[in-house]
Order: structure tokens, then sequence, then C-alpha cells
């Protein structure tokens, strides 16, 4: 197979992986099942595609269409031919404003859809909690829907045409057929018309149509994804009198692509919603008295009503993100009811509200009402969807499991059903997190179970296999919008009963013949048990690593990714997770790879060292560790952490490379060049001797080098002590950080001199480097000594009085997010108080102008406009808040904060010469051209070192940290601004 496979990639214009990483790194999607394919194809064309179909039925294999692999279910999970669209399928191939349509290719990322659309007035309605990543193909295939389903409803209902292949490798275009046209196509001789043929057979046979009416769920079940929908066919044209048009697009959304390979679709456009979003956020004590109050909200005509329950919210106190977004919760309910209404005005929306309020207080349902706007609103949504992500932070092997948690029943059974859910698990010793679609009759329900043991393992199919006769009981789907897939395809059966199973499997085989197209999903499908992430009663040896992990042990950590793949939103969805990918659009590139193959390798590895793979090695070199995903990521998967302890671990089987130890020595080397800081400069700014010093340290050409200061920051402030006759009011404590020392003294210079200025006496005092170079290399342990002798210098004089402040963000922010995890347990407690009090300059500014020690008055009146970048650490461990703040003190001062995510040099990488072009790619998607656009007088500003000096090289233009623009504003500024 091999060789044929290695034939078969020479023909492709795309790529054909058959290496163990992309094999692996496709082996799973947001599910819980894992299976080894046999190859990963990534096509360019419609040709591509062909080529691949005609080797799958030459070779007797499957091809598994997958695009952005967010499935819940295990839909793209398979043991064939993995073929991703996401890369090269993601034109907008036409619009019509008129008709409200737009055709697309598969690929194309359902908010980006809408980002192109808004200027036109129109929307694609339904949604996912994953848009930003999420991609029409995919929608297709799952049928997907999301919140405002009781508006838009599924993709179902706004899916117009699917041009596709076939499983001969046939064109075929599927759209609404009158009945003449429906009775041509069965005359068709080809494959064509043997499906048309087939379906006309099924369902103008009378006991399949009672068949089929008696068995699937109830119509007024809106998210039905039970099986193939023939249900709404046999409701069309040629089967039911006054039916509408037959269009086989019902059936082709939600099969989960075991039926065709689409290629283009032609969608369906509603007008944009009004203007006015309005959110009333009802506390509740139980998610009983919540399920009963929805009821009552329904009746107002909302376009969403969510629950998030006491569990999710527990989850947001510890997330770094998500606790800025539960502002508005009151106490510890037991449930949140998110009920949204779009409207004209404000006002109309306060009315409703009002009246919705009035109602559930008659019925006794609710403790708390407020009402959100603005962008409030987005903080919520943001709190809700982040709930399936937040639920892989649990600590230790239990985790809440996909298993039935998709689950749809009539909205009037919901109450009802939800009581005898929770009885099922009661009587099993679970319980279960509630979230999401109250509206549409769909709570999410994740059980918590430890699938690695054997006990965990049955216990999964045993509450599959209840909830599955639960549902059925009401009539319910047991998919509403995550699809059957591997994980409910084996209970169809039992859902819509034998005859209509076996209807099904005609189709299949009707369409696919040799079974190609995603085998084993919908039918035929393997016990719900098997292949799963997991093996029953696996064991892992304990991993002795230097880094501290809070989940019990590194792999844990790892095993937090769940595969949601937030990490594959673009540049146009903002936030900074994950540069690499953003650039590259190779899944390769994602934080879930890099999780993944950490995940596989300390799971499978025979080696006694298990972080010993190339592998892993390979799939961790592109992570820019810009720390990104610690904040962005819902379950907090702290990437940076993992591939500093992985290289450590990696290094002590194979050694540091040269370059790794002379980056981390950055202090030693910058010392010994201050001494003749002009000789060094000319050394490797000229461009001959420069040029060979970056050849020989495997720095890029390209790149300029940074230049020392012609004084380090230590011995101006010791020079400036001396000369120093009045003290300010209130003491705080500088920590000279290695970058500011050597290469921007300049900036150290002004900070000292702003802040005396404005009262403070700035000590320095003694201490170390910040250990940031060591951390970036991965050479942890040197680091961990470092941290533990500056706990034990700053420990004693760090209070919440006199506080610990910094200049470069990734110097600084080390001691509020590594050190707790590098201390000793000796100072733990000491770097955890340490912690509390040190802040960057941003942030020590801002809270003084907030207690009023600082006030616009001492600067200046002039009009200014301020184009803000902030560091990708600020970002994850800060905030670029108190920048904004600090830059908006003086009262003219407009400051705008650039919507770029990580700049691209994040400290050495954008030095690293196999590192240079993706970095300058990754300053190209926002900064760069940003920056570019800007008038010669609006200032750039940007906390981070790096960030500057990628903003010079790559525009050519200077960007000041937000010190040196305060400064410059100050009233009466007497003192000359000290240059470089």
């Amino acid at each position: 197979m091999n060789v044929k496979l290695q034939e078969l990639s020479e023909q492709l214009e795309g790529m054909l992986y058959t290496d163990t990483t992309m094999r692996t790194l496709y082996a799973t999607d947001a599910s819980a099942y894992r299976e080894m394919p046999l190859a990963v194809a990534v096509p360019k064309s419609k040709e591509d595609l062909k080529k691949l179909i005609a080797f799958a039925n030459r070779e007797k294999t499957s091809l598994i269409p997958r695009t952005a692999g967010t499935s819940l279910a295990g839909q793209v999970v398979g043991n064939g031919i993995i073929v991703d669209v996401s890369k090269y399928f993601t034109e907008i191939i036409a619009l019509d404003t008129a008709q409200h349509w737009v055709r697309v290719q598969p690929g194309v990322v359902r908010d980006e859809l809408n980002l192109f659309l808004k200027p036109h007035g129109l929307l694609f309605g339904p949604e996912t909690s994953t848009a930003n990543r999420a991609m029409i193909g995919g929608m297709v295939g799952n049928n997907s829907c999301g919140s405002n389903s009781v508006v838009y409803r599924s993709t179902r209902e706004h899916l117009l045409e699917v041009k596709a292949l076939l499983s001969d490798g046939s064109e075929a275009v599927f759209n609404a057929l009158s009945i003449d046209a429906f009775h041509e196509k069965c005359e068709l001789d080809n494959l064509e018309g043997s499906i048309y043929k087939k379906i006309r057979s099924l369902l103008s046979n009378y006991d399949n149509q009672a068949e089929i009416r008696k068995e699937f769920p109830r119509k007024t079940v809106e998210r039905r994804n039970t099986g193939y929908a023939v249900d709404l066919l046999v409701e069309t044209a040629p089967f039911t009198a006054g039916g509408e048009d037959f269009n086989f697009c019902k059936l082709i959304a939600g099969s989960e692509g075991t039926l065709a390979f689409i290629t283009e679709v032609k969608l369906n456009l509603v007008p944009l919603p009004p203007k006015e979003t309005g959110l009333l956020c009802v506390h509740f004590n139980s998610i009983d008295e919540s399920l009963h109050a929805n009821l009552i909200g329904l009746k107002y005509r909302p376009s969403a009503s969510e629950l998030i329950d006491h569990y999710i919210l527990e989850c947001t106190k510890d997330n770094i993100e998500q606790s800025k977004n539960r502002f508005f919760v009151q106490g510890d309910p037991g449930a949140i009811l998110v009920i949204e209404f779009t409207r004209s005005t404000r006002e109309e929306i306060l009315e409703i509200t009002k009246a919705v309020e009035a109602e559930m207080r008659a019925a006794g349902l609710g403790y708390h009402f407020p009402v959100l706007f603005g962008e409030d609103t987005k903080k919520i949504w943001t709190l809700r969807k982040a709930g399936l992500g937040l639920l892989g932070n649990l600590p230790g092997d239990d985790k809440a499991v996909p298993v039935i948690e998709d689950t749809a029943v009539d909205v009037d059974d919901l109450p009802a059903y939800i009581r005898d859910f929770n009885e099922i698990l009661k009587k099993h010793g679970l319980y279960s997190v509630h979230y999401a679609h109250a509206g549409s009759g769909e709570i999410h329900l994740r059980p918590i179970i430890n699938l690695k043991t054997t006990e965990g393992n049955q216990l999964f199919r045993t509450i599959a296999e209840e909830v599955a006769t639960l549902v059925k009981k009401y009539q319910g789907s047991l998919s509403g919008e995550h699809g059957d897939g591997r994980l409910r395809g084996e209970f169809i059966k039992q859902m819509v009963g034998e005859k209509n199973y076996q209807l099904l499997r005609e189709i299949k085989y009707t369409w696919d013949p040799a079974n190609i197209f995603n085998p084993n999903k919908i039918v035929d499908t393997p016990p719900m048990n098997t292949m799963l992430r997991y093996t029953p009663g696996q064991s892992t040896p304990a991993f002795n690593t230097i880094f501290r992990f809070h989940q019990q042990d590194i792999l844990q950590h790892a095993e937090q990714c769940n595969g949601s793949g937030d990490c594959r939103k673009s540049h146009l969805s903002g936030g900074t997770m994950c540069p690499s990918f953003m650039a590259t659009r190779d899944e390769k590139d994602t934080t879930r790879a890099r999780a993944n193959i950490l995940r596989e390798f300390l799971t499978r590895s025979e080696k006694t060292n298990r972080f010993n793979h190339q592998e892993i090695y390979d799939v961790m070199d592109l992570c820019l560790s810009c720390k990104a995903c610690k904040s962005e990521c819902p379950s907090n998967v702290d990437m940076a952490k993992l591939k500093a302890e992985f290289l450590q671990q990696y290094y002590d089987a194979n050694g540091v490379p040269f370059r790794s130890k002379l980056i981390a020595n950055f202090s030693a080397s910058a010392k010994l060049g201050s001494l003749m800081p002009s000789l060094y400069n000319f050394i490797v700014g000229n461009r001959v001797t420069g040029s060979l010093i970056k050849k020989i340290s495997g720095f890029a050409v390209k790149r300029s080098m940074p230049a020392l200061s012609a004084k380090t920051l230590l011995s101006w402030y010791k020079q400036h002590q001396a000369t120093l006759t009045v003290k300010g009011k209130r003491r705080v404590y500088l920590f000279c950080d290695e970058f500011t020392n050597y290469n921007d003294a300049h900036i150290g210079i002004t900070t000292i001199l702003l802040l005396e200025k404005l009262g403070y006496e700035v000590i320095i005092p003694q201490h170390e480097e910040s250990s940031r170079t060591w951390l970036s290399k991965g050479l942890i342990r040197h680091a961990q000594k470092i941290i533990n002798r500056n706990i034990a210098a700053l420990g004693p004089l760090i209070t919440e009085s006199t506080p610990l402040i910094g200049i470069e963000p990734s110097a600084i922010l080390t001691f509020r997010d590594e050190y707790p995890d590098l201390a000793s347990d000796e100072q733990l407690n000491a770097a955890k108080n340490l912690a509390k009090n040190v802040f960057t300059i941003d942030e020590f500014i801002a809270g003084e102008i907030a207690s009023g020690r600082i006030k616009k008055e001492q600067f200046t009146s002039e009009k200014k406009q301020i184009k803000l970048h902030g560091h990708c650490q600020q970002k994850a461990i800060s905030s670029t808040a108190p920048s904004v703040k600090i830059l908006s003190l003086p009262e003219n001062y407009q400051v705008d904060v650039i919507p770029s995510g990580c700049c691209g040099m994040a400290g050495s990488f954008g030095y690293e010469k196999e590192h240079y072009n993706l970095s300058m790619q990754i300053g190209e998607l926002v900064l760069l051209p940003t920056v570019r656009k800007q008038p010669a007088d609006t200032i750039i500003a940007a906390p981070g070192t790096s960030c500057r000096h990628q903003i010079k090289d790559g525009t050519g233009r200077k960007a000041l940290h937000p010190v040196e623009v305060l400064y410059d504003a100050l009233v009466k500024n007497e003192t000359k601004q000290p240059n470089k």
C-alpha cells in the first residue's frame, strides 16, 4: 500500500501525508474517539478529489471528509484517508444580493463568510459555538445549528444547492426539483439516476411512509438529526400531495460525508437582525426552575434562550479569560438562563424584558434579572460558548464526557425529560453538566466519567443505552446538532426501528456501493465504546517534571485539550491564538496538534524517556510560546509551559543545541558586549561581519540585530542616585530586566524620570536576570535556579505598599506566571506572595490613576493619535487595558488598539533563520500593514521590546514604549528625554 500511496501522492496537485506524525494529528477530532488513518490528503482541486475517489475504489479503502475537525461524535475519525479541505477549498464563489444567496466552497469559515456578507446587509443565519473556525462543509455534513436556532433553525433549512462528486467520481448537482424534473432524474442511466430511482421506490411505498412517520422523532422536535432525514423527504411533493419541491439537499445535510463529497454549496441568506440586542440573564436556584421559566421566555419571541448551569459557572471562576466575563453574576445561582431579544430600539427590549420578569416573578421563578447591552453581550456569549472547553479543565482523569450531550426533545417536555435524565445518573452515582439550547429543547448534558478505567468505559456505554431509551420514550432525537458519528450511530436502529434502519442502509449503499465515503457512520457503526482515545485500564508512568502541573501531571495537562479547535481561528476573528496557524493554516501548527502529539507519545511510547521523540520536537517547533493559549484556550492549555518542559526533557536525552545555549545566555553575552558597546554594535550591525555572525549563530541574515545601549540602565542608575537630592513620597521597586538594562536603557531611564516627576522614589534592588531567555529555550532547570534566587532576594522587600514594577512584559510577568510553578517547595508561598505584588509599569500607573495619585492635569492637553499593539504575554497574563488607560490619560490623546495578535517576533523566534519568513508572515496578517497605513504624526506604541523590533524591521517606523509617550506628555517637561 505504501508504494501505491506514493504513486497517488505524485499524481496529486495537493499533498498526501503518510508519516506517523501527520496521521497521529488527524487520528482524533473533538470527540472521545481515536483511530489512526491510512494517510492524510490536503487536496488543492476538484481533480485531486476525483483521483482520491478513484484510488479509494481501486484499493478498497475509504475517504473521510474533514474541515475544522471540531466534530463531537467522531464523524471525522476513521482508518482510511482523511481528506482535509480546510486549506484550499476556501473560495466565496458568487453572491447574489437580490436573490439572497451565496455560493461557497466547503472550507469557508462561517464567521468569515458573515464578515464578507455584512456590508451587503446579509447573514448566513445558523451558527455554532465554534463559528469562528467551523466551516460550511462541516456545517452541512453535520446539519449544524446553534444558539439562534429558534429563529434560523439549522443549516438544512438554508441549503439550496450542493455540487458534489459521487462515489464513482461523477459530478452531480442537487437542488429543488419539480415533480416532472424529479421523474426525469429517475430516468438517468448512471449512478445519479440510480440514487433518484431508489429514493422514489423507497418513499413511494405506503408502508415505508407509515413506518417513517411512526418511528422518527416528533415533528415538534425542531432539532432532528437522527440518521438520514427521510422523514423530511417523505413530506415533499413526489410523495405527499401539496408538499414542497423535492431536494436531496435535505438528505445531504446531516449525512456526515457518507453519501457524496461536497465541492460547492449554495446557501440561502437572511437580512441582518435588528441593530439592538439585549440579554436578559435570569438567575435561578435550580435547573428545574430555569426550564419552567424557559417556557415563559419563549412566548416573547426571543432569538435565543440559553442555559448555563452552576458547574459551568464554577469553572469560570478560575479561568483567566472567563472570570472577567462573569461580572453580571449575583451570588451562586443553580442556573442562569440567557434570553436574547433583538429589536429596533433598546426601549422595545426593556419593555419586553420587564414583562418577562413580571410573569416569571408571578410564577415564583428567578431571583435576579439583569439586562445587558452592547459590549457586555459579547462577554456573556463568550462565557456560554466557552462551556465545552472549560469542562476539559477539570483536574484528574474524571471528565465531562460527550456521550449523550446532544439529545433533543419537544421544548414542552424538557423539564420532565431532564428530571428523568438526572434520575438515571443518580442511579449510577453520577452528576452532569447542563448547558446550552433550552429554547430549542436541547440541553447539552455531560456526565463526569473516567474513560481510562474499564468501569468508566462500561459506564460510558450503559449511560448511552439508558438515555437512548429515555429519548425514545419522549419521541425525541438522540442527536440534535452534533451528529450521529461513531457515538450515536449504533443506536439509530433503536431510535427509528429495524425497518427504517434497513431503509437507511439501502440509501447509503445505493449512493456509495463500495462504502468509500466515511464508512461506519450512521449505518453499520461499531460499538460506541470502542476506538476511544483512552484504552480501558491503561497506565502511564509518573512523569518527573520540573514544572508543577496543577492537573496532577504533564500528561493530564495535555489531555485538557479536548480538540474543540479554538486555536484554528484566523486573524479575522481577533485574538492571538495560534499565530503560526493563522499564517500557515496547517493543522500541524495548531495548539491542538501540539497537545495531541504530546498526549500520543506520553501515553503510548515504549521509550524510557517518553519525551525523546523527534515527532514531538517537529510539531512543537513553530510554537512561538506566545502564551495566548493560556488565556484564550477555554481549557487553559498552556502550550508554552508544555513546550518548555518538553524541550528540557528532550535535551536531557539529546543535548542542547548551540544556538539555544547562545540565546539562553543572552545576559552574559550582553554584559560582555556592554564593556565596549560601540564596537559590539559595529560588528553585529556591519553587513559583512554581521552577516557572518548571523550565519554562524543560526540567525536570519535579513533580520537586524538589537543594538546595545551606550550605557546600561544599572550604570546610569548608580550615577543618577548619587546626584539625586529629592526623594519621592512613595517608594517603588523597579525590576531591571536584562532587555531594558542592555538594549533599551533609554526606556528604563525614561521610566525612572517619569516616576520621579510623578512623586515616586524608584529603587532598583539587587536581583538576577528574569530567566525569560532560559525559559524560552526550554532550559528550565537553570531558570529554576535563577527564579529561586530572585524569590529569596525580592520576597522580603516586595509588599502591597512597596510593589515590584517592570518595563518589559515578558520579563516582569514571569514573576506572576512561571515563578510559582518553578519555585522550590520552601519558596512556594513566597513566590505566590511576590506574584501578587508584581506589576507591569502600565498596570502600576493605571492603578495610581484609579487611586487619584496621578492626574490628567499633570499632562499636556495637546491632541495626539496613538495606535497601540499589545504584547502577547501582556494579553495572556495581564491585559492591554492598563496600557490604553495610561495612554488615554492626557485628555486629548486618542488611543486605538491595533486588532493584531502576535507580532511574529516572539523573543528569539523571529531571529532564527528557519523561522524568519513565518515571523514576517505573522506580522503581515494585521500589525505591519496597519502600521504602514498610519500618518507620520500618529504615535505607534508597543510595550514589548520584540514587538518594537518587529515593527522597525517590517515597516521602518519607530514604536515607543507607553512610558515614553507619557513622559513626552508631561506638562512643562524640562528634562530632555534620553536618547538611545
